[in-house]
């Protein structure tokens, strides 16, 4: 088995209250959700207006598969965040269990 775990680290300029950047980060998360099939949550920076934490992970049978359902979903943040927001950080990490 294998883990992929993301967080991404988001910009959002503009935002001038805590209710709209809150609208944005609910509906990425809402959209990894739905169009991914994935549990993200908002992970951090919950109180900074123009910045936020994004987090999801990836389980899998192998590494390989993990990783490119992980990157496919980093594409997906990009296209969804276009003009509303900009990821300015990824951090990754990796975990296989033998079984």
């Amino acid at each position: 088995m294998a883990t992929v775990s993301v967080l991404l680290t988001l910009y959002l300029p503009g935002m001038q209250s805590l209710k709209e950047k809150r609208a944005v980060v609910r509906s990425l998360v809402a959209r990894f959700r739905s169009r991914l099939d994935l549990t993200a949550a908002e992970v951090g920076d919950q109180d900074r207006l123009q910045h936020a934490q994004v987090g999801f992970a990836v389980v899998s049978g192998d590494l390989g598969t993990a990783r490119r359902l992980a990157d496919e979903a980093r594409r997906f943040a990009d296209a969804e965040l276009l003009g509303r927001a900009e990821v300015v950080a990824t951090e990754v990490a990796e975990t296989v269990i033998e079984g």
